[in-house]
């Protein structure tokens, strides 16, 4: 992974990505010059999920850095401390996944804080190895399960989770049947998914049923639905089309699961916040100290001139 200089840092913002990538899968960029960042952004912002009404913290507290290990080593007692901190900081979006075991942590944390001041995603596993979707008996087990875990009556989002068959849409129809449902119990406010490949991401920015669109997103291609720099752009026109039609975008891999550093760390964040289509983004930390370096890195690089 390279380091890229200001100049070419600046450059992915300011030539379109039909420009740079060509048209990719039908979909091309409309932005023609830099987005311009005209306030300091903070991680405090509250910012509302696209049509869902959710209103949420630009930054969210991930619970899954290298499949949660990162998290779950903090015990109890510290995932807790870490997740109040946040609240109490103003960070109150809190991104969990029964992969990463950690709904047990962020149930205990859940009450200590006002429940209606806190936005809670979660993302339940649909598929098979072989890409066929998992009963609907027991996708339906999973949500309840999940809300007995988080000790909520209702999670805010919930996700098909790491979603990379490009026809997904025709597949999964028994799980989205299933999280509807839930969601007209009042189980869950909006449903959406997790991509892990362009292909499926491509098809999630066009499925009507999807309301919120989780997204790897950095200026590295690393860790992303992408290999190469050049192609970031790919990734970048698909979200934007997708935002176009109204879903909210919020980023992962943002500084690489933890890979990138110093510079690198400031590069990615305001290259993420300067893209109007990414609504926010969730980033894992190991301890209180990381959360409060984050929260600052925001506002410091997005007050950039």
């Amino acid at each position: 992974m390279k380091t890229i200089n200001r100049r070419e840092f600046l450059g992915l913002g300011a030539v379109t990505a039909a420009a740079v990538a060509g048209q990719v899968f039908g979909e091309t960029a409309t932005t023609t010059s830099a987005p311009v960042i005209r306030r300091a952004l903070s991680a405090r912002d509250t910012v509302v999920l696209g049509k869902t009404g959710i209103k949420a913290s630009r930054l969210a507290i991930g619970t899954g850095s290298k499949g949660g290990s990162v998290q779950r080593a903090l015990g109890s007692e510290g995932m807790i401390k870490l997740l109040r901190h946040g609240f109490d900081e103003g960070v109150r979006w809190w991104d969990a996944a029964d992969t990463y075991k950690s709904h047990p942590y962020v149930g205990e944390a859940i009450g200590q804080v006002p429940r209606d001041k806190l936005v809670i995603t979660s993302k339940v596993w649909s598929h098979t190895r072989d890409h066929a979707c998992r009963p609907p008996q027991d996708i339906r087990a999973d949500i309840e399960r999940f809300r007995r875990e988080l000790k909520t009556d209702y999670i805010d989002v919930c996700l098909l989770h790491c979603l990379t068959d490009p026809a997904w849409r025709e597949k999964m129809k028994p799980a989205m049947e299933v999280l509807s449902e839930a969601k007209q119990k009042g189980q869950i406010r909006a449903v959406g998914c997790s991509c892990h490949t362009i292909e499926a991401l491509k098809a999630a920015s066009e499925e009507p049923w999807i309301e919120v669109i989780l997204a790897r997103f950095n200026p590295y291609a690393v860790l992303m639905d992408v290999e190469k720099q050049d192609e970031v752009l790919k990734v970048a026109a698909v979200l934007e089309a997708a935002h176009r039609r109204g879903k909210a975008i919020y980023g992962m891999k943002i500084v690489g699961e933890g890979a990138f550093k110093g510079d690198q760390i400031n590069e990615s964040l305001r290259f993420a916040l300067s893209k109007p289509f990414i609504d926010a983004f969730t980033i894992g930390f190991a301890n209180q100290g990381e959360l409060d370096d984050m929260i600052k890195r925001i506002q410091r690089v997005s007050s950039w001139a």
